[in-house]
């Protein structure tokens, strides 16, 4: 790390570190939308970010924005312990495996996707999140990095992801996995590509165990009204969206295609019980609710958690603060629970 990098990530640490009441005094009068209000901490952050002019990775060059992602991601996610991490090959993809230390030699597997609109993110932008969900929960966690967009466009991503699921099935004896207990994860755009999978497995008769979706981006149309309440301010912009989808979809791309929006995929038989958080002031919020819901209703047994206070990329805020930390550790509970 530089040594700028140590000085932004000092400071960010330390702000967030304060007691709740300095933080208010610093970020400002509380924001309620929606009949909520968002953390005090992340208030703070959103403001220290603009008084520090980082700009968002969508207003920069592809380069220099997946570069940013890399950055605001080590910024946040720490450099927490874990008992393995080991780098793989999976199905012709980079990946890492996190291994807990308190790791039994089988455990359950999460096959995780991370986000970043099929255009950003990598393994080093998730680092963090894995680790602590595979501590947290005492499983395996297999993070593959996928193809992204513009360079390889839909369905690469969604190809490569239910290719590394299945590649994960027929090897799980090689990386310490239990067959019976292998599930499939990921948030934003890994949200996405893991409900896929889990479809896929079903639709296929793959054993999938568990789908772990934080806020999973289900419905490409984008008509909800979270998407018009919380496009700007709170980290994921419109034009970071519109952005993803120009990078991803092909021209003429039908947008209910169920591999790209899983909102409109049939419901098979057998689809593995998932696990949606989302967050209150985030644009994809309606969006994986609705989600939710529509497995429920199919019958698929389905826990929904909002976390009212957070914003989308609270699950990459796992090195520093108090409440991101908190719900990611909830949903490595759920995790837990779900592989047991």
């Amino acid at each position: 790390m530089s040594i700028r990098a140590a000085v932004e990530q000092t400071l960010l640490s330390t702000a967030l570190a304060l007691p709740e009441r300095v933080q208010r005094v610093l970020a400002g009068a509380p924001i309620v939308l929606d009949g909520q209000t968002l953390a005090t901490e992340t208030q703070l952050a959103l403001r220290l970010q603009r008084v520090a002019r980082q700009p968002g990775a969508e207003t920069l060059p592809l380069a220099e924005g997946r570069a940013a992602i890399r950055h605001q991601s080590a910024l946040t996610g720490g450099d927490l312990p874990i008992g393995e991490v080991r780098s793989l090959q999976v199905a012709g993809l980079p990946a890492r495996l996190y291994v807990p230390r308190s790791a039994a030699p089988t455990t359950g597997l999460l096959v995780f996707l991370h986000g970043g609109g099929f255009l950003y993110g990598d393994l080093d932008s998730h680092d963090g999140p894995c680790r602590l969900l595979a501590e947290e929960a005492g499983v395996r966690v297999l993070a593959v990095d996928y193809r992204l967009g513009p360079e390889h466009r839909f369905p690469a991503a969604y190809d490569d992801a239910v290719a590394a699921f299945g590649w994960a099935v027929e090897h799980a004896a090689e990386i310490g996995a239990d067959p019976a207990r292998i599930g499939v994860g990921g948030d934003s755009a890994g949200g996405n590509l893991a409900a896929g999978v889990a479809l896929a497995a079903a639709a296929d008769g793959l054993p999938c165990a568990f789908q772990l979706l934080v806020y999973p981006a289900t419905d490409a149309t984008r008509d909800t009204e979270s998407y018009r309440l919380f496009g700007e301010g709170f980290f994921l912009t419109h034009r970071f969206m519109e952005l993803a989808n120009e990078s991803y979809f092909a021209e003429g791309q039908d947008v209910e295609d169920p591999r790209l929006s899983p909102a409109f995929a049939a419901i098979p038989a057998g689809l593995a019980p998932a696990y949606v958080a989302t967050a209150g002031f985030d644009p994809l919020r309606d969006e994986g609710e609705a989600y939710a819901r529509r497995l429920a209703d199919a019958g698929v047994r389905v826990e929904l958690r909002r976390f009212p206070d957070q914003i989308h990329g609270f699950f990459n805020i796992v090195g520093v603060g108090r409440t991101s930390r908190a719900a990611v550790v909830e949903i490595a509970a759920a995790l837990r629970a779900g592989l047991a």
